[in-house]
């Protein structure tokens, strides 16, 4: 079977990681959550009170970091482990989303990231969702998304996210955080926020998570199937 990989790029709490997880496990593909990757550096950067205007500083910290992901005995999730230590909970918390895009912007650290990132698809038959893995990390994949959403119904789907986990969040203060990390997203100088010329445009306001996945499926599906014949005709 032929082997692609699907890239999903777009904003903060568009289920882009809930979809790439459902995607590729009907797919049988590897899922990679590189969100959860510089969440864990912002994690370390917080926890050892990092500098982040001393590239010194930041570069020593990177060398310390070591970012894994394991699946979950009874979730069947990849957990997140920053040195061996399971922070999956811990990344997603509030404190975490406030630091997560300023300390994403960093080069030396988008660098270090994008590095790893595209180590771990170089066997292809991966689901990597972010912020660039269509652009910079991936520009050669087959399929790209790009998500998007209402900012209103974004910041209720975090909400509800943060509830479940048992963190109670004002609808406001979610919004000012998007909108933060939105903006960072979008204009810091490596790797920024934007849609690839050759993605599709999925705004999923109005969707449910199966629609998402289906569609994303049905978009994988026809690639596979073209790349099998492009295969085959040179063979001809």
């Amino acid at each position: 079977m032929s082997s692609i990989i699907i890239a999903l790029d777009g904003y903060s709490s568009c289920g882009k990681s809930t979809t790439a997880k459902l995607v590729a496990k009907q797919l049988h593909y590897a899922y990679i959550d590189t969100g959860a990757m510089y969440r864990a550096v912002t994690l370390f950067f917080i926890q050892n009170h990092i500098t982040l205007t001393n590239p010194k500083e930041v570069r020593k910290a990177l060398d310390d970091i070591q970012i894994g992901f394991r699946l979950h005995p009874e979730t069947f999730s990849n957990d997140t482990f920053l040195n061996g230590m399971n922070v999956e909970s811990e990344i997603r918390k509030m404190y975490v989303s406030d630091r997560v895009s300023e300390v994403s912007a960093i080069t030396e650290v988008r660098r270090d990231m994008v590095a790893q990132q595209q180590r771990m698809g170089k066997s292809k038959r991966i689901v990597m969702d972010g912020r660039d893995i269509g652009t910079v990390v991936f520009p050669e994949a087959e399929l790209k998304i790009f998500m998007t959403a209402d900012p209103l119904m974004r910041a209720s789907r975090r909400q509800e996210e943060l509830l479940a986990k048992g963190e109670m969040v004002g609808l406001p203060e979610i919004i000012a955080n998007l909108e933060k990390r939105d903006y960072i997203d979008t204009h810091r100088a490596e790797g920024p926020l934007v849609q690839a010329a050759d993605a599709v445009l999925v705004d999923n306001t109005f969707m449910t998570i199966d629609e998402q996945v289906e569609l994303v499926v049905r978009l994988a599906d026809e690639q596979i199937g073209q790349k099998l014949r492009s295969r085959e005709d040179t063979k001809k």
